[in-house]
């Protein structure tokens, strides 16, 4: 069956923005690092550099607003979605959709990998630049979900609307904790009982992937493994915390009796069942494995490494 022009379309602005994104995404950096060179010229210099860029900026601000205006609404959702361009409709306070349509665009993105911890998140409300956010199952009480937390969420909130001051979660109403909990005192206690640091690592590779298939992969030092169930894809890293062992040779397998999706994980060594979808959980025994998000960002499948953490 022949694709619909749209579709084709959808997929070439997809390859050209992921060749490109490359290209500009330190383009601030590159910018400002100019500015401080020109101040070797004194004020004046650094001043008269400043309102050239000014002058270039607006200038390509009003193109991009007669570009919207000349273009119909298919257009315009095709150019949001391109991370390049909608950041620079941002910037120039022209991007076709309100913060709170772009915080839960951002979710949605995000939601998958929440599932496979058992949880879900919903948008409470965006008022005056704070984001308040309310957290189910258990990612709620999970460590290694409060690192998904800052690694997914928060990076996905604050690339789809920069201009989001805060975000704060606030407790289920079954909860009879404090009714609302910020992000940052969410992160200090996780934070203070184990340091860590973290980074998005692209790995294109993953796309590979058939549905049932297992892969090794080096991601930044570390050891990972990552299996596609359907459409889905999943990250652990490759050790198994029944023997201590690699994961290297590990298969995925449809427990009997159960509907299709189901697909466990077994190890090699001690032969451990692991359920793939569910955080990687054991389900013939306690622990679990320890997952990584997995996400597009910029056109491409990437890896949450958290260092030093284990959920």
């Amino acid at each position: 069956m022949e694709d619909r022009p749209e579709e084709r379309d959808d997929a070439a602005v997809q390859e050209t923005g992921s060749v490109e994104s490359a290209r500009w995404r330190e383009a601030g950096e590159r910018i400002e690092s100019l500015l401080d060179a020109s101040s070797a010229g004194g004020a004046v210099a650094r001043e008269r550099a400043e309102q050239l860029v000014r002058e270039v900026a607006d200038l390509y601000g009003a193109a991009l607003a007669r570009v919207l205006q000349l273009v119909d609404g298919h257009a315009v959702d095709l150019l949001a979605r391109d991370d390049l361009v909608a950041s620079l409709l941002l910037v120039h306070g022209l991007h076709p959709h309100d913060v709170q349509t772009r915080v839960l665009a951002a979710l949605d993105s995000v939601r998958p990998y929440l599932g496979s911890h058992g949880g879900d998140v919903e948008l409470v409300g965006v008022v005056d630049g704070i984001v308040r956010l309310e957290f189910r199952g258990s990612c709620r009480t999970c460590p290694s979900s409060s690192v998904t937390l800052e690694l997914a969420v928060e990076d996905a909130i604050h690339a789809a609307a920069p201009e989001v001051e805060a975000i704060e979660i606030v407790a289920a109403q079954q909860d009879s904790t404090s009714s609302l909990i910020s992000a940052d005192s969410l992160f200090a206690r996780v934070h203070a009982h184990e340091p860590h640091s973290g980074s998005w690592i692209a790995v294109p590779e993953l796309a590979e992937l058939q549905s049932g298939e297992v892969g090794g992969f080096a991601v930044s030092g570390i050891s990972i493994l990552a299996c596609r169930v359907g459409d889905d894809l999943f990250a652990y890293r490759d050790h198994c915390p029944a023997c201590e062992k690699s994961l290297a040779g590990a298969a995925v397998q449809r427990r009997v009796g159960f509907p299709v999706g189901d697909a466990v994980l077994r190890c090699p060594t001690c032969l451990a069942h692991f359920d793939v979808v569910h955080a990687g959980a054991r389900v013939d025994g306690d622990g679990h494995l320890e997952p990584l998000p997995v996400l597009v960002r910029s056109g491409e499948l990437s890896v949450a490494v958290p260092v030093g953490v284990r959920g």
